[in-house]
């Protein structure tokens, strides 16, 4: 899961090959979010600061997480033409047609657990992977 992986807690390592990419892949995000954390200033960046001798920066990436997915979320899925994996919308049969929102409004909660979650129905990214 996407989200997951920004976050650093990606559980699901699959085979030895899959594990080498998604440790490369950590240690990019990693080497991304201390980017993230030496640009700050105070108060932010003590609030951000990491004590993990691995330097995970976990608090930051679950609030650029927070702050972003809605935006990542839709960059995904707003034009997958053609792709079979999302299901009917409330256009009856077809897809989200000409625009990525249901309403094709631009709700300030759209897209959040809480809000008017109104983008695509395949939006499981609360749910676990082992149950995916």
């Amino acid at each position: 899961d996407i989200g997951d992986i920004v976050r650093g807690r990606d559980l699901y390592r699959g085979n030895k090959q899959e594990k080498e990419k998604r440790d490369e892949l950590d240690k990019k995000l990693k080497d991304i979010y201390k980017q993230i954390h030496d640009k700050l200033e105070s108060p932010a960046k003590e609030y951000y600061e990491d004590n993990d001798p691995e330097k995970n920066f976990f608090k930051l990436r679950e609030d650029w997480w927070t702050a972003n997915r809605a935006t990542i979320w839709e960059a995904l899925t707003c034009d997958v033409k053609g792709n079979k994996y999302f299901l009917a919308t409330c256009n009856g049969e077809e897809r989200t047609k000409g625009y990525c929102r249901c309403d094709g409004a631009k709700s300030v909660n759209a897209g959040k657990g809480s809000g008017n979650v109104n983008i695509v129905r395949i939006y499981i990214d609360y749910v676990p992977q082992y149950k995916r």
